[in-house]
């Protein structure tokens, strides 16, 4: 276990300089560090630490995610929500494009979002999970309350 949080924290650092553009990169990279690990390994261990794809000076290469902290409901949000229905058993929200993942984890980190269970984002998707099915239209105002949300014409 030690020696897999060394290594992870070694492809940590690698990507903190942005300047890996491929999995080979990474490799030789910790070949030279010591690490003697396989491509499919980097793979999981970019995996587990969060990395991304980001662009720096016209090129794609890996990094680590910039927002660790969730964002608040102060946030403007509002635009990017398209519609926010319900049913007996779950709230599903629409977002413009890219956009879900960013609302639903607002909501899932909102201190006040005592009525939801979870949340699932695609794209421009969100289903929420109620606690219970009994409130369903208790959550389904919380939810347009917390994001301020109105019809859009």
């Amino acid at each position: 276990m030690k020696n897999k949080n060394i290594i992870l924290e070694a492809v940590q650092q690698l990507l903190s300089d942005e300047n890996m553009s491929s999995q080979e990169e990474i490799c030789h990279a910790l070949a030279e560090s010591g690490f003697s690990v396989s491509q499919s390994k980097v793979s999981r261990l970019l995996r587990q630490c969060g990395a991304v794809k980001v662009q720096k000076e016209g090129h794609l290469v890996y990094g680590l995610p910039k927002e660790l902290s969730p964002p608040t409901s102060d946030s403007s949000l509002t635009n990017l929500i398209f519609s926010i229905e319900h049913n007996e058993v779950m709230v599903v929200l629409h977002t413009s494009p890219g956009a879900a993942q960013l609302v639903a984890r607002m909501l899932d980190f909102h201190p006040k979002q005592s009525e939801i269970l979870g949340t699932i984002a695609g794209d421009d998707s969100i289903f929420v999970s109620p606690r219970s099915i009994k409130n369903i239209e208790k959550l389904y105002l919380e939810i347009r309350q917390l994001l301020g949300f109105t019809e859009k014409s």
